[in-house]
């Protein structure tokens, strides 16, 4: 079942492209109206800025736009800049946190966002024991990644007792913590809104913590389970900073791999921003700095699939669903295999068309849950289950 609106909106981002389109490019009022611009002419814009070089830097404020700290900052967000965005603002990174403490265990979104929201800080169950020692089934340590917006306690609130008893030690923490001087968005400002730092300045914190996690379980890998951007981050991670030596398996739900068109917004936006118009340069100060980079076409995106999809030696699982409203189009996140670097798309509802997950109840799942069961131990979980998961809810519609 397709929600109707995602038509609507692509139309509309079709229209409102062709008004800016030629509003700006001082079009004769005389002129014979221009024919409107197909999802083709669209993908064109956004393929132009995905090779076009930087915008000169009209800032006014001192130093880059990534460390100026000085709000709205200077720059294009590409280059040593990790906007990506055409525009930049506040300052670089942010922090990781541990976790303090366990918040309950739920099987829907609804109730663990709202948990995760004004508890920050808690762990969901299962996680960070760190006297747990891997044991000869299962000898890598396995890591909880959070998406954007989220934290380490909504991301995995269902999923991470399931994987510590199926033998597992499991691990995680929050990262990106940028406030809102930091250019972590709006939604910075509630104190359980996470990842919105720069994705790179991430990845780094994530590299410490994978490092802490090995040296305390005395484990030569990780193995990674991981949500929307944190899919995306750890595959940074793995290609650019170290990983790719102490990741044997990258799960994913929903990773922006190849960053969304959010509906054709997003797209729309790359496009007003390669005819001049900085309007994702605007949009960062709400969204903040991982929002924008998340975008198709970004210099985020563009930089992380430069040299392909994947590295040798990992091991990848890609589960997308068809009713995903945030990485769209949703195939956005499947991966192309490369030399020594199996890859396993999966598409949630293959298989299990009652399982009408969105973008974050697919972590309330349990569907999801034994997909990721399985590509951790196919041989102890062979069999994925199929149940009933309803868009936006999830917990099989009970709250």
């Amino acid at each position: 079942m397709i929600r109707p609106t995602s038509g609507r909106l692509r139309a509309a981002a079709l229209c409102a492209a062709t008004a800016l389109v030629f509003g700006f490019t001082g079009a004769s009022a005389n002129a014979d109206p221009p024919a409107a611009p197909t999802e083709q002419d669209l993908a064109g814009y956004i393929a132009a800025g995905r090779t076009a070089g930087p915008v000169a830097d009209s800032g006014s404020a001192s130093g880059s736009a990534c460390n100026s700290g000085s709000g709205a900052g200077s720059g294009n967000g590409s280059g040593d800049c990790y906007g990506g965005s055409g525009s930049s603002s506040g300052l670089s990174g942010g922090y990781a946190s541990d976790t303090v403490g366990h918040g309950p265990a739920q099987t829907a979104f609804l109730p663990a966002f709202a948990h995760g929201l004004f508890n920050a800080d808690v762990a969901p169950p299962g996680a960070n024991d760190w006297n747990c020692k891997p044991t000869a089934e299962h000898p890598r340590p396995v890591l909880l990644i959070h998406g954007t917006w989220m934290n380490a306690y909504n991301g995995f609130a269902f999923m991470g007792q399931p994987i510590k008893d199926a033998g597992f030690c499991t691990f995680t923490f929050n990262y990106g913590r940028a406030n809102l001087v930091q250019g972590g968005g709006l939604g910075s400002v509630l104190p359980g809104t996470m990842g919105t730092g720069y994705i790179q300045d991430s990845a780094k914190q994530l590299a410490v913590f994978v490092d802490r996690v090995l040296d305390a379980t005395g484990a030569a890998e990780v193995d990674i389970i991981a949500h929307s951007q944190g899919g995306s981050m750890s595959n940074w991670y793995t290609k650019f900073e170290g990983g790719a030596d102490k990741v044997a398996k990258l799960i994913t739900y929903g990773a922006t791999h190849h960053g969304t068109t959010l509906d054709g917004i997003g797209a729309l936006g790359r496009a007003i921003n390669n005819f001049g118009i900085d309007i994702l340069g605007f949009i960062e100060i709400f969204v903040g700095h991982s929002g924008i980079q998340q975008t198709v076409g970004s210099d985020f995106v563009n930089q992380l699939n430069a040299s392909g999809d994947t590295v040798p030696g990992v091991d990848y699982t890609v589960v997308g669903t068809r009713y995903d409203e945030v990485t769209t189009p949703f195939d956005l996140t499947f991966l192309k295999p490369g030399p020594d670097a199996p890859v396993r798309n999966i598409t949630l509802q293959d298989g299990c068309e009652q399982d009408l997950s969105d973008h974050l109840t697919m972590m309330y799942s349990p569907r999801a849950l034994s997909i990721a069961l399985q590509a951790l131990d196919p041989v102890q979980f062979p069999a994925l289950q199929c149940t009933f998961n309803p868009w936006l809810i999830g917990g099989g519609g009970k709250l």
